[in-house]
Order: structure tokens, then C-alpha cells, then sequence
């Protein structure tokens, strides 16, 4: 609930910030650069600032988004399957300035798209305060190696994505408004691979993940209560105060000496 309640209230901070920067194209120019892609191959926006747009429905089927500004971009409903972001950045906060601008994901595909070294931080995932099964977002096979994440997933399918080495633990300096975390809960992240990520306080809330490889990853204070983790592999990883409260632990490794 504390991560609802922050959310709420940065998304009414958004409405009073005094916008996005420029984006260097208008959404018909966009258009305009998918339809105009040679066959076979994905418009090359890499670099350019889509900041503020309305890309709604869109196809970026294998365009190469690299280094995009996206900040405060409606990508709702979009096809980004196989599409290039690599340090592409899908959120500009600013508490100080209030100035407070995340990209739209209701709906959207990243399936197979290539999100490392992303930033992906409080986006938009939802018209209300729980994401309801019609708007979550799929990551089915993406990879997010190395990526910056504080946003929720909830309902997502993220099934076989690479999360290794993200960061995506909370930060407890600044919790004033209630914990705000990272939250895949009831995300089905099956054979999900996160070696290496530093998840501490994540919530997995009745999350699906079977075969999912946690090796060395940071789990501190992470939460997952009523998660499905028949054969995930916790080699190695930090565990302090982790919870597993009716969570379906068979064949799992690396939980006990």
C-alpha cells in the first residue's frame, strides 16, 4: 500500500510539473519513420527524444530505440517486440523541482526487446491505484541486464527475461511517504534469470517462479510470500530477513546449508 500511496501522489505532483523537455520529433514524424522502415528492419531512433508523446498503439517491432528519451511518453498498447532501448530512458523524476514525468506502459510488448541499462523507474502501469489483468505489460524473453528499476509489474509476463544484474532495491533514504519498492507480485516469471541483481526489499507476492535462477543476487528484506518457486536456484544468494511465508519451495537450491 505504501508504494500505491507514493505512486498516487507523484502522479498528482505530474499534473502541476511543468512538463517534458522538447522532443526533437512530433508523433506524425514518428509515424511517419516506422511505416517509412526498409522490410525486414526496424526504424533507427536511436538517440532522439520521443519525450512527451503520444505513441499510443504504435508498431516498433525491431526499431532501435537506444539511448531514447521516453520520459513522459504514452506507450500504451505499443509493439516494441524485438525493439532496441538499450539505456533508454523511460523516467524523469525530480522531486525537488516537482518535475515528475514516467512513461505510459499499459498493454505495451516488450517481448524479446533488449532494455539493458535502462531506466525504468515509477512508470505508469495502471488507470487506478492495482493493475488490473487487461493492462499489465509483457516482457516475455526480454533482456534487462543491468538495468535501473523501481516500478511495479504486477500481472506482468515476464517469463524467461534476463534481469541479471539490475538494480532495483529500495532506497531507504528516502521513504518519507511509505515504502516505495520494487513489486512483481503475481508476475509470472518463470525460468526468469536475476544473477547478480540487487533486489533488497523487492516484493514477489504470489509471483510464478519456477526455475528462476537468483544466484548471488542481494534478497534482503525481500518478500515472497505465496510464491510459486518450485526449482529456483538461490545459490549464493543474500538472504537476510528474506520472507517465504507459504511460498511452494520444492526442489529449490541454495536455501539451506
Amino acid at each position: 500500500m505504501g508504494y500505491l500511496l507514493r505512486l498516487a501522489g507523484l502522479m498528482f505532483l505530474c499534473l502541476l510539473s511543468p512538463g517534458v523537455q522538447a522532443a526533437e520529433l512530433t508523433a506524425a514524424e514518428v509515424r511517419a519513420a516506422l511505416s517509412g522502415a526498409a522490410a525486414g528492419q526496424g526504424a533507427d531512433l536511436s538517440g532522439k527524444s520521443l519525450a512527451g508523446l503520444d505513441l499510443r498503439h504504435l508498431n516498433f517491432s525491431k526499431a532501435d530505440l537506444s539511448g531514447a528519451d521516453l520520459t513522459g511518453a504514452n506507450l500504451s498498447a505499443a509493439d516494441l517486440r524485438g525493439a532496441k532501448l538499450v539505456g533508454a530512458n523511460l523516467t524523469d523524476a525530480d522531486l525537488a523541482q516537482a518535475k515528475l514525468n514516467f512513461a505510459w506502459i499499459m498493454r505495451t510488448n516488450f517481448t524479446r526487446a533488449d532494455l539493458s541499462g535502462a531506466i525504468l523507474e515509477t512508470l505508469v502501469v495502471s488507470q487506478g491505484m492495482e493493475t488490473r489483468p487487461e493492462e499489465a505489460a509483457i516482457f516475455a524473453g526480454a533482456k534487462l541486464v543491468g538495468a535501473r528499476i523501481m516500478a511495479r509489474f504486477s500481472l506482468d509476463d515476464m517469463r524467461g527475461a534476463d534481469l541479471s544484474g539490475i538494480m532495483a532495491s529500495a532506497d531507504m533514504r528516502n521513504q518519507s511517504m511509505g515504502l516505495i519498492r520494487t513489486d512483481f507480485s503475481q508476475a509470472n516469471l518463470e525460468d526468469a534469470r536475476f544473477r547478480g541483481a540487487s533486489l533488497a526489499y523487492a516484493k514477489f507476492h504470489f509471483s510464478k517462479l519456477r526455475n528462476a535462477d537468483f544466484t548471488g543476487a542481494d534478497l534482503s528484506q525481500a518478500d515472497f510470500t505465496g510464491a510459486y518457486l518450485t526449482g529456483a536456484d538461490f545459490t549464493g544468494a543474500k538472504l537476510v530477513g528474506t520472507k517465504f511465508d507459504a511460498a511452494v519451495l520444492t526442489d529449490v537450491k541454495g536455501l539451506h546449508p
